[in-house]
C-alpha cells in the first residue's frame, strides 16, 4: 500500500467529507491517489449486486442537496473499511440504511434513512444519462426493487478502453472499493448509468446551505477560535477558548461567512460576502455594518490584513482565473496569481512576519499551497476531498506567531486543526451535512 492510499484511507475511517476541486475528467485525479482497488474476478457472489433493501421510502424531495463530486467520492470512502454489515431489515448508520441503496443516499447527501434503487429516478433525484457522459460520482443503477436491484457509485474509469472502472457499493459482504466490469458484473440484473441531479462539477462556487466553517480570535485570548456560519437562520456559532457558546444573527441565505479585525481594534470581527451583490457586510465590535463593493458571483472571500494597517481588509479568490483580488485599507487593488481552478482561498500570516499572506487549499490532493511575503511556496498535507479549510493562529503562537492551517469536515462537523509542530487537535463544532 502506497504511503499517500495510507494518508486517504486512515482519513477515510476518521471520518468523512467532501467541496470543490478542479474540473474532472472523465478519468479523474483522485482515481491515481490511490492504489487501484482490488479486483474482483474471483469474489463470492455474496460480493456482488443487492442482497436486498429496506421498505421502500417515500418520493420524498424532487432533488437532492447541491454537491461537488470530490465530496461524493469522500462521503463514499468514509464508509469503506470500517466494519459495517449489510442488513435487509432498515438498520441505520449515520441515519442511513445500511444496504445499497442508504449507502448512495448517504454519499449523495439526501434525506435519512435513505431512498431505494426503484427510487432515485421517479423521485426526481436522479436521472438516466448515457456511459460517455459518467463521471466521478454519477452511479450504474439497477432499478429492480427489493433483492433485485442495486446501485454502484462511479469513481472513474480503469483506462482509456472504458471497459471496467472503480466503484463503491455496499454488498452482501459489506462496503467494497473495487474495479468492476462495465456496466456490472453478468447475471445480476441491468445496470445503466445514472446522475444525480443535484451534483456539479468540481471547481464550481461552493454549496452556500448547511453550516460553513470559519476561524478568528473571538474572544481575544491567546488562540484562535473556530466556528460556523448557519445559513439556514442567518446565526454565526462562535466558539470561545473555554468551549463556550456566542450566536451572533449576521446574514442571510446564500452568503459565505470571513472574519478579520474589520474595525482594527479588540477582538476578531464577522462579516459575510453576498455573492448574489458582490458585496461584503462587515460586523465593527459596536453591532454597526459596513459594506464594501468588491467581487462578483463566483468568486470565493477571504479576509486579512494584506497592508499592515491597523485593520482587517476584506478580498476575493476567483476561481476562472486562479487570482485574488486584495482590497487595502484606501480602496486600491492588489492582484496576486495564486492556485487555480477547484482550490479553495484562505489567508493568514503564515510565515509570522509583516503583513497577511495568502494560500489556496486544493482538494484534489487534500494539500495547502501557501504564499510566503517573498513568493516562495510552502505545501502542507492536511485534509482531504470534501473538506473545507480554516485558519487562525490555533495553537496561540507556540512560541511563533505564524498562523496555521485546518480543515472543517462536513459530513462530521469536526474541525481537524493542525498545531506549529504538525501535530492535531480534533473539534467537533457545527451541524453535519
Amino acid at each position: 500500500m502506497s504511503t499517500t492510499h495510507a494518508l486517504n484511507r486512515g482519513l477515510a475511517v476518521a471520518a468523512a467529507a467532501a467541496l470543490i476541486a478542479g474540473v474532472v475528467a472523465a478519468t479523474p485525479a483522485f482515481a491515481a491517489q490511490h492504489d487501484a482497488p482490488p479486483s474482483a474476478t474471483a469474489v463470492q457472489d455474496l460480493d456482488k449486486g443487492g442482497a436486498g433493501q429496506g421498505p421502500s421510502v417515500a418520493l420524498a424531495q424532487a432533488a437532492g442537496p447541491r454537491i461537488g463530486r470530490s465530496e461524493v467520492i469522500s462521503r463514499a470512502a468514509s464508509w469503506y473499511g470500517i466494519g459495517l454489515k449489510y442488513t435487509k431489515t432498515g438498520e441505520t448508520y449515520q441515519g442511513y440504511r445500511k444496504d445499497c441503496s442508504g449507502y448512495a443516499s448517504m454519499a449523495w447527501r439526501l434525506g435519512t434513512p435513505g431512498l431505494d434503487t426503484t427510487s432515485f429516478v421517479p423521485s426526481g433525484v436522479a436521472s438516466w444519462i448515457s456511459k460517455g457522459d459518467l463521471k466521478p460520482g454519477d452511479a450504474l443503477l439497477n432499478d429492480a426493487a427489493g433483492y433485485d436491484g442495486h446501485i454502484v457509485l462511479f469513481e472513474g474509469w480503469v483506462d482509456s478502453s472504458k471497459g471496467s472502472y472503480y466503484g463503491y457499493e455496499f454488498t452482501g459482504s459489506g462496503v467494497q472499493h473495487r474495479t468492476i466490469p462495465y456496466p456490472y458484473f453478468s447475471g445480476h440484473g441491468t445496470f445503466k448509468p445514472a446522475r444525480n441531479n443535484s451534483i456539479v462539477d468540481d471547481g464550481q462556487p461552493p454549496q452556500t446551505t448547511g453550516d460553513q466553517p470559519v476561524a478568528g480570535n473571538w474572544d481575544g485570548g491567546p488562540a484562535g477560535n473556530v466556528g460556523v456560519f448557519r445559513p439556514s437562520t442567518g446565526q454565526f456559532h462562535l466558539r470561545n477558548d473555554d468551549g463556550s457558546l456566542v450566536k451572533l444573527d449576521w446574514g442571510q441565505a446564500g452568503d459565505l461567512p470571513v472574519s478579520a479585525n474589520f474595525d482594527g481594534s479588540g477582538p476578531d470581527n464577522i462579516g459575510i460576502f453576498r455573492p448574489s451583490t458582490g458585496q461584503f457586510h462587515l460586523r465593527n465590535d459596536d453591532g454597526s455594518l459596513v459594506k464594501l463593493d468588491w467581487g462578483q458571483a463566483g468568486d470565493l472571500p477571504i479576509a486579512g490584513n494584506w497592508d499592515g494597517g491597523p485593520a482587517g481588509n476584506v478580498g476575493i479568490f476567483r476561481p476562472s482565473t486562479g487570482q485574488f483580488h486584495l482590497r487595502n485599507d484606501d480602496g486600491s487593488l492588489v492582484k496576486l496569481d495564486w492556485g487555480q481552478a477547484g482550490d479553495l482561498p484562505i489567508s493568514g500570516n503564515f510565515d509570522g512576519s509583516g503583513p497577511d499572506n495568502i494560500g489556496v487549499f486544493r482538494p484534489s490532493t487534500g494539500q495547502f499551497h501557501l504564499r510566503n511575503d517573498d513568493g516562495s511556496l510552502v505545501k502542507l498535507d492536511w485534509g482531504q476531498a470534501g473538506d473545507l479549510p480554516v485558519a487562525a493562529n490555533f495553537d496561540g503562537g507556540n512560541g511563533a506567531p505564524a498562523t496555521n492551517v485546518g480543515i472543517w469536515r462536513p459530513s462530521t462537523a469536526q474541525f481537524h486543526l493542525r498545531n506549529d509542530d504538525g501535530s492535531l487537535v480534533k473539534l467537533d463544532w457545527g451541524q453535519p451535512r
